[in-house]
């Protein structure tokens, strides 16, 4: 895993932090404990009654359908931000840290995706795993996080495959007595994974060598990039700022109208409106709206991570055909 703001994992998937509890939380902890003290112990927050198994609390949606893939009716999983959410910039609640003081295991992404996380997982006794580790990240090449990797390493299926072994690992661990169950998840969910890799990658390839570039707000497909062959051009690296500048949107006209890209597109927890003017200003279509960090409701159309990778590929080629 590279180097930048991941998490460093030690031998064992799970790691337990110390409580070290800063000022900017320390509110927050004391509050948390109180309330894990009256409670209910173990049960966990929202949890129905009578419903004592383990929690295991990740930090954004598509962490939680992967692990609740892998854990199957053994475990209750939960997600830190909801659907919808834009994780980059959250901050914790108090609620989320009543959450984590109460959960048996927290799972996060690494690789700098939770800027906030480092932080708040510090501030309560609570074992985690960073599910990310032993993936080949891809660096940042611009603006300000140049050189760190990049964080959306589960838009690449190949990637995903790792990630789920680093789960069911994590979930073992914490619960050895349904190992046998967590394995055979895996390795299931695997098969769809990989079937899912190959159709996406099936579908992207069907395009025309000039209509072969994803153009979008956050630099956050470069993994799904490079599976398919696509060359890749965003406004920004990562989502830290709520606008695109003057200069990233000239950069991405330049390159649209030098490449005659067909469509450009945007994620669903951004405004579309900087990349709707990159398409107003070069004639290329609006192509629709990408998930990447969050999955939608139930109902919606990317209530599964395996949704997020169908949905994405198709509007991708559907928009560079022109068939949008």
């Amino acid at each position: 895993m590279g180097e930048g703001y991941g998490f460093a994992m030690p031998n064992s998937r799970i790691r337990g932090t110390e409580a070290r509890v800063r000022p900017l939380l320390a509110a927050l902890v004391a509050g948390a404990s109180a309330l894990a003290l009256g409670g209910c112990g173990g049960s966990g927050a929202g949890a129905a009654p009578g419903d004592d198994r383990p929690v295991v609390l990740t930090t954004f949606t598509v962490l939680a359908d992967m692990t609740r893939n892998v854990a199957g009716e053994h475990l209750r999983v939960e997600s830190i931000t909801k659907a919808g959410a834009e994780i980059h910039g959250y901050e914790p609640t108090p609620s989320d840290v009543r959450r984590a003081a109460e959960a048996d295991l927290v799972l996060d992404n690494g690789l700098g995706l939770e800027a906030w996380f480092e932080q708040f997982v510090e501030e309560v006794e609570v074992p985690h795993a960073v599910v990310s580790e032993g993936v080949e990240d891809l660096p940042i090449t611009e603006d300000a996080y140049a050189g760190l990797a990049n964080p959306h390493a589960w838009m690449s299926p190949l990637n995903a495959e790792i990630y789920v072994a680093n789960i069911a690992e994590a979930l073992s661990e914490l619960d050895p007595a349904h190992a046998e169950d967590y394995a055979r998840n895996a390795e299931a969910y695997t098969a769809e994974l990989r079937q899912v890799r190959d159709e996406l990658v099936a579908e992207l390839e069907t395009l025309p060598e000039n209509q072969r570039a994803l153009v979008t707000c956050e630099g956050a497909f470069s993994y799904l990039a490079r599976d398919a062959g696509l060359q890749e051009q965003y406004l920004w690296a990562v989502n830290a700022e709520q606008q695109a500048t003057p200069q990233q949107v000239a950069d991405v006209i330049e390159f649209v109208e030098r490449n005659d890209v067909p469509a450009v597109f945007c994620e669903s927890t951004v405004s579309d409106e900087p990349m709707r003017q990159v398409a107003e200003s070069t004639g290329a279509r609006f192509g629709g709206t990408l998930y990447v960090d969050s999955l939608s409701e139930e109902g919606g159309p990317v209530p599964t991570y395996l949704d997020l990778l169908r949905h994405d590929a198709e509007t991708i080629v559907e928009g560079l055909k022109g068939s949008a």
